[in-house]
């Protein structure tokens, strides 16, 4: 498989073969809702916080005694049953939302979607991105440039519009160039994931050769560590 790579202003200045084993994949519909559904729970955080009958201050005096008086007996005000009591069963910080997946089940993830993606026509191919200084300005006109390339006319779309930027290394100036853009995500390629590529409709990568290469490196290296997995520990073994 071939595609064109453009420069920022827009222009075609090369063509790059890309490896079937990344961008020519099936696509995963169960795999994907998998790691993307997991992806998204790990980033939760447990905000929500209630107080049980433990938490919950005062009570600490019997209401009225055990007999006698005609009601029903309690022990304490702080009960669930009464107005200002604790909670009963409701959320806590505590909760841990983290659910592990395996670290290949997320490439072949990531590589399916990449797949679709590039099916879908949804990836655009940059030689770099080069900003003296960070300016809005002049991250709009790019964004008019690449519109400029059929099929990517919806980068200035006013609806769907949105792009993720995945960058071969870190770049301040072309971070805070976009950073005004609610619908731009900038990022470093070494930190894509599968939930960031499904968010966003368009995906845009700089530096094609090395952010390729990096790609095909993380299959290298999940193959390596299937076929020599770390020796288990004997039960009695020290530490």
């Amino acid at each position: 498989m071939e595609t064109k790579i453009y420069n920022q202003k827009g222009e075609e200045v090369k063509k790059i073969k890309l490896p079937d084993e990344v961008f020519a994949l099936p696509w995963n519909a169960d795999l994907v809702h998998q790691v993307v559904v997991s992806l998204a729970s790990n980033r939760r955080d447990s905000i929500a916080h209630t107080k049980n009958r433990g938490d919950v201050s005062g009570g600490g005096k019997k209401p009225w005694k055990q007999k006698g008086t005609g009601r029903a007996r309690h022990g304490s005000s702080r009960s669930p049953i009464w107005r200002g009591g604790g909670i009963t069963f409701g959320p806590t910080n505590e909760r841990n939302w983290l659910k592990k997946i395996n670290r290949k089940a997320k490439i072949k993830a990531l590589f399916s979607t990449l797949s679709q993606k590039m099916k879908d026509g949804e990836i655009l191919f940059v030689e770099d991105f080069k900003f003296e200084v960070p300016k809005t300005k002049e991250a709009k006109g790019v964004l008019m440039s690449l519109s400029g390339i059929k099929g990517f006319e919806g980068l200035v779309d006013k609806k769907n519009n949105s792009a993720y930027i995945a960058l071969g290394e870190r770049d301040e100036n072309v971070e805070k160039s976009f950073s005004n853009f609610g619908n731009m995500l900038v990022g470093e390629l070494r930190n894509i994931n599968t939930l960031d590529i499904v968010n966003y409709k368009y995906l845009i990568i700089s530096k094609p050769k090395e952010s390729i290469d990096f790609l095909v490196s993380k299959l290298e290296n999940s193959d390596k560590s299937e076929d020599n997995p770390k020796p288990s520990k004997m039960v009695g073994q020290g530490k």
